[in-house]
């Protein structure tokens, strides 16, 4: 098993956040229907990268990215 830089693993790692819709743009908000939080995917920079419904689609959508998520509370 080949050993990866704490560096590679940054740059690997996505941050998966809840978001309540109140903090969103109302733009957001109406698309977002009846749902109560939104999920954000950040790297590492706290860029956002994605905005999904639900936690478990969040890290499915980071998966398929070759990323690592990991929950960010």
């Amino acid at each position: 098993m080949a050993m990866r830089s704490f560096e590679d693993m940054t740059e690997k790692t996505v941050y998966v956040k809840p978001v309540g819709l109140a903090e969103l743009p109302e733009d957001v908000r109406a698309q977002a229907g009846d749902v109560d939080q939104l999920f954000a995917v950040h790297n590492s920079d706290g860029e956002q990268l994605a905005l999904v419904a639900d936690r478990k689609l969040a890290f499915v959508l980071a998966r398929q990215n070759d990323m690592e998520p990991v929950t960010v509370h």
